[in-house]
């Protein structure tokens, strides 16, 4: 595949569309799953509680799979991301009923070299931001 944005169409401050992805606790099984994670704060509550937090919460890599998925979306090839790092800020709260959303929205931060631009990313669920310092590199048509 191509990435299907152009270099020269994008400038720094070009802004992704926004995003969200809903989150609810099949979700979370699936990927304990693929994962092998079976941590049980992502799946049991009342374990959850015991230990601290508010409900069951997202795994922290699900949560920056879905900003992955955000950014390859927007590029429209998975292979055109050639650098992504996160820094987890808050825990995304998945409860029961309704479950949670994740709400992603970017923007171009700066070009670079070899058709290349840096993309930051900004990740919330509910009123937190979740994900910090969250940039791509991405490789563009």
């Amino acid at each position: 595949m191509t990435a299907k944005v152009s270099y020269a169409e994008v400038e720094v401050g070009t802004e992704l569309p926004a995003r969200s992805f809903a989150v609810d606790r099949a979700n979370l099984v699936m990927y304990a799953g693929a994962s092998g994670d079976f941590n049980p704060i992502h799946w049991r509550e009342s374990f959850a509680k015991a230990v601290g937090l508010p409900d069951v919460i997202a795994h922290g890599m699900y949560t920056m799979a879905q900003g992955g998925r955000f950014v390859t979306d927007w590029v429209g090839d998975p292979g055109a991301v050639v650098d992504y790092g996160v820094r987890f800020s808050a825990p995304v709260v998945v409860p029961d009923e309704g479950g949670a959303t994740l709400e992603f929205s970017g923007r171009v931060e700066e070009k670079l070299d070899d058709n290349k631009v840096v993309v930051a990313l900004t990740a919330r669920s509910g009123e937190q931001k979740v994900l910090t310092r969250a940039k791509a590199v991405v490789r563009l048509a």
